[in-house]
């Protein structure tokens, strides 16, 4: 019986049109600006989110974490939510490699902060604090649950942080599965904030690789920042190649997008699982009333074929993508019954 993986869209597989243009990529070095792969994904990314320019980097939390060295000093505050990527799942990356505290708040179902919290979380910079130095937004929110978080609340978010003088970052790693899901051009979402990561490598399924874009004054500071942590690549085409092949494919994010409904709808149905129904492509299970923690419910669904993930005590996720099907959901479906049957 194969496995049908459900523990994220980092697990999709190059297609053989990402796999030929891999092959047959132009190739320089891309520290020196050479690479004219790298060039061409890094104006075709910029292009997409509506920014001045782009930096192509191996992961999404390199591009965050560049983005807070880049906006910040040594000493100042990241006002950010408790749940968010940056601060729950980055190894406090903000704290090792850019010496910044992290103010997290809780934005709660709403994702992002409201202008209130905003404001009353800012700290003044003086004699004896060190001040607040960025805003760190998520869209969409993968810990609760996948939102789409829609335009006017990163922009009532960011609106409040400039009015303090604060610079906005998002984290968009599934960027383009909130403009699908909101049905919104991808550049509405991040025209209110002053850069924004996301991902090549998850829903749309390129093999490696993220984008971190904004001005250009940004970008080619974050650009020193990115050699300094280790990022600067060289013959980078082969890999970016496969890139630009992902951004064709933002449309079908929509099938993703029906399959977890479907997938949410079944697991509710079930005594005892709570699933509400997702916006995008991630399922968050809660099994607390069946009094089954998560570790359980991942191992009982391994064994009968699918693969989830714990996200705490007592939810588990499951998250569609390029590699599953329709008729892949609703045999897991079937399978996710049996194990818990048995």
């Amino acid at each position: 019986m194969d496995a049908i993986d459900l523990r994220s869209d980092t697990v999709t597989r190059p297609t053989e049109r990402m796999r030929e243009a891999a092959r047959d990529a132009e190739v320089g070095d891309d520290v020196y600006g050479e690479d004219p792969t790298v060039n061409e994904l890094e104006r075709r990314a910029a292009e997409a989110v509506g920014t001045e320019a782009a930096l192509y980097v191996p992961s999404g939390t390199m591009g965050n974490q560049i983005a807070v060295r880049t906006h910040t000093e040594r000493g100042d505050e990241v006002i950010l939510d408790r749940e968010s990527h940056v601060y729950r799942w980055e190894l406090g990356g903000p704290a090792q490699l850019s010496g910044v505290q992290s103010r997290p708040i809780d934005a709660g179902e709403r994702c992002v902060p409201t202008p209130e919290q905003v404001r009353e979380a800012h700290v003044p910079e003086s004699l004896h604090r060190p001040g607040t130095g960025l805003l760190a937004l998520e869209n969409t929110h993968n810990y609760r649950g996948g939102v789409a978080v829609p335009p006017e609340r990163i922009a009532a978010a960011a609106e409040a942080a400039h009015g303090l003088d604060v610079p906005v970052h998002l984290d968009g790693a599934r960027l383009f599965n909130a403009a699908v899901a909101l049905d919104v051009p991808a550049s509405e979402l991040t025209a209110p904030v002053d850069s924004v990561m996301f991902c090549l490598s998850k829903g749309l399924g390129a093999p490696v690789g993220s984008v971190l874009a904004g001005p250009e004054a940004f970008v080619e500071e974050a650009r020193r920042v990115r050699k300094l942590f280790g990022g600067g690549m060289r013959q980078a085409g082969l890999i970016a190649a496969p890139g630009l092949k992902a951004l064709d494919s933002v449309d079908r994010l929509a099938e993703d997008h029906d399959n977890a409904a479907l997938l949410a709808d079944a697991l509710d149905e079930l005594a005892g699982v709570r699933a509400p129904e997702p916006d995008t492509n991630v399922v968050v299970a809660d099994t607390s009333e069946r009094g089954l923690t998560a570790e359980e419910f991942v191992a009982a669904c391994e064994d009968d074929g699918v693969r989830a993930g714990a996200f705490d005590e007592h939810r588990t996720r499951f998250c569609t993508h390029r590699d599953v099907s329709r008729s892949d959901v609703e045999e897991a479906i079937e399978r996710i019954r049996d194990a818990l049957t048995e």
